[in-house]
């Protein structure tokens, strides 16, 4: 390329992911130094295959749709199989003493195969709608086997989301839930025993404050003790001495806030916006309809995984394990979340290089 690296990235989704990630590693750091340098290591590595993936060519990409959905499938049959066990859940291969959840790493990969297969459609046929649930359900329901029922859910409406985007009838969709309600008792009962209770907790949660409603309880402890400024790192009780569960992970927005109280909070939200912002603005600059829907897909994941999270953390949406973005610890969803801004910054680079060529 004519052009060095620095030109080439797209920064505008760059610098907010960064101010994320500047505010996870200090969250971190508060916690726990072997937190803080686990996800130093995996943030270098997920930035250099950011810059790979910003290099791809989107054609090159697409090319590959169908293998994706392919290995998707095997890989994820695999990990119930010769899956690392933990905590009851089967979601990790440990590969050299590192853990990859291939659930998180594939997602920005589904995106390119959902997209190009709908872009592959003539038109918004029933016979393509049908198929593309019909290639959805295998995948989210390995994953919701794991158990990960937070991760199958995403997948789920970031589809769902997509397609409607796409163009399918509202009144499909209507039709496809109201085929599915008769069916709602019988998942219920293929629910673990804690996930019912997490939609026990969120239904009521004052009804067992110690223990149902803990996590979700502690959590808003952690928000509204932060205050406008914060305790400063290191000197919040709730996530410093452990009463907030999964303080690193899933409740890592609370120990911002509790950290740096309404105005850290707000920091974060305005840079996941400026972020689904900049994502939207390139879903409009698209003239492929592959690219397009890749767009959309990306802005849905990113925006359902915050709402999620956020939710957990305020009491507005039932605790499903589900991470924040660039800013949880995990490796999985970091390099997950990097791939996938990597993808979007090539596909950002080579609309300047089509406007470039029909100025000359």
């Amino acid at each position: 390329m004519s052009k060095g690296w620095f030109f080439t990235v797209d920064w505008m989704l760059l610098i907010p992911a960064l101010i994320l990630v500047i505010f996870g590693l200090a969250t971190l750091l508060s916690i726990s130094a072997s937190y803080f340098f686990g996800q130093l290591l995996y943030i270098v590595f997920s930035l250099f295959v950011f810059f790979v993936f910003s290099h791809a060519h989107y054609l090159v990409i697409k090319l590959y749709a169908v293998p994706i959905y392919l290995v998707a499938l095997i890989a994820l049959v695999l990990v119930l199989v010769l899956g690392f066990e933990s905590r009851g859940a089967v979601r990790w291969f440990d590969i050299a003493g590192f853990r990859i959840q291939f659930s998180e790493v594939f997602k920005p990969f589904l995106i390119i195969s959902l997209s190009s297969f709908l872009a592959s459609g003539k038109n918004t046929s029933f016979s393509l709608f049908s198929f593309t649930l019909f290639l959805l359900f295998p995948i989210v329901l390995l994953v919701f086997l794991q158990p990960d029922l937070g991760s199958s859910l995403i997948y789920f409406f970031v589809v769902v989301a997509t397609m409607l985007v796409f163009g399918f009838p509202l009144r499909w969709f209507v039709g496809f839930f109201f085929f599915l309600s008769p069916f709602l008792p019988i998942a219920w009962q293929f629910l673990h025993d804690y996930q019912r209770q997490r939609i026990f907790a969120f239904l009521s949660p004052g009804s067992d404050p110690l223990g149902l409603s803990y996590n979700a309880i502690q959590a808003l402890i952690a928000v509204g003790s932060g205050l406008l400024f914060g305790k400063g790192l290191g000197q919040g009780t709730q996530s410093v001495l452990r009463f907030l569960p999964e303080r690193h992970t899933d409740f890592i927005f609370a120990t911002i806030n509790e950290s740096f109280g309404f105005v850290g909070g707000m920091i974060v939200l305005a840079s996941f916006t400026f972020l689904l912002y900049r994502i939207f603005i390139l879903s409009r600059l698209m003239d492929d309809t592959f690219r397009k829907l890749f767009c959309v897909g990306s802005f849905f994941l990113f925006l359902i995984q915050f709402f999620v999270n956020v939710g957990m953390n305020i009491g507005l949406t039932p605790v499903v394990g589900v991470t924040l973005p660039f800013v949880s610890y995990g490796g999985s969803s970091i390099l997950s979340s990097f791939i996938l801004l990597g993808l979007l910054s090539s596909f950002s680079f080579h609309i300047k290089q089509q406007e470039v060529l029909e100025i000359r």
